[in-house]
């Protein structure tokens, strides 16, 4: 009987240490944690956020991305999320910010849009993951050959799909002319450069319609980046 009770109570404790070292891995920087910790974040910079995020496009590119325990990563982040970024990128299938930067779960916010554009409810999801969850970097992460800048070129028109083309299509208007006179889908060079516009004016974008990040970017509390993504190649450049 005294075994049985000794076992039990060794058990309880196992699983109340575990609990424990959990906590401490999200709330304090454990150093079992493979997966941004409170304190890390504190301690993050936007600097130290974008050079992590290079880093870790350079271990994808190298074929060296981490062996990520996602379910360790799980029973971290379930005690909370400390993300060091924001990552606003395209829903194309061939760019996932996760694997491109090899990062862990609980890492980055990664809202995804066709042509990474922006609206109200995602300018109002930055604002929530910067001003209230501590992201200190928001990137805006355009790609080459982006199916949605294409359709902008080519005027394509599609249910919803038309609308959020149009939002695209200044980028386009502005864009100088690469390769020839050839301003539709076809030239894959032009619709690269006005992937490219697209991005820069996202960015500015964010600026005007955020009084929020634009504040806090102008404080040094985060930075707001642009960046392309070559889906030939994997490597991520920022601009």
């Amino acid at each position: 009987m005294r075994t049985v009770l000794a076992t039990l109570v060794l058990l309880t404790l196992a699983g109340c240490a575990q609990q424990r070292e959990r906590v401490d891995a999200a709330q304090m920087g454990g150093k079992n944690a493979d997966t941004t910790t409170a304190v890390e974040q504190r301690q993050m910079t936007p600097e130290l956020a974008l050079a992590r995020l290079r880093e870790g496009n350079q271990r994808f590119l190298a074929g060296g991305s981490t062996t990520h325990d996602y379910q360790k990563q799980v029973a971290i982040t379930g005690e909370g999320q400390f993300p060091f970024a924001t990552i606003l990128s395209c829903i194309d299938s061939r760019t996932p910010p996760e694997v491109i930067f090899d990062l862990a779960l609980g890492d980055a916010f990664a809202p995804r849009i066709a042509g990474n554009i922006v609206n109200e409810d995602i300018l109002g999801s930055m604002e929530f993951a910067s001003k209230l969850a501590g992201s200190k970097l928001v990137v805006v992460l355009g790609h080459t050959h982006c199916g949605a800048v294409k359709g902008a070129c080519d005027g394509a028109e599609l249910g919803n799909l038309t609308g959020l083309l149009k939002k695209i299509r200044p980028a386009v208007d502005v864009t100088a002319n690469v390769d020839g006179d050839d301003r539709s889908s076809k030239n894959s060079a032009f619709v690269d450069a006005a992937a490219h516009t697209n991005v820069m004016q996202t960015v500015e974008t964010i600026r005007q319609k955020s009084p929020v990040l634009k504040e806090m970017e102008r404080k040094g509390e985060i930075k707001i980046v642009p960046a392309m993504y070559d889906i030939e190649t994997g490597q991520v450049v920022f601009l």
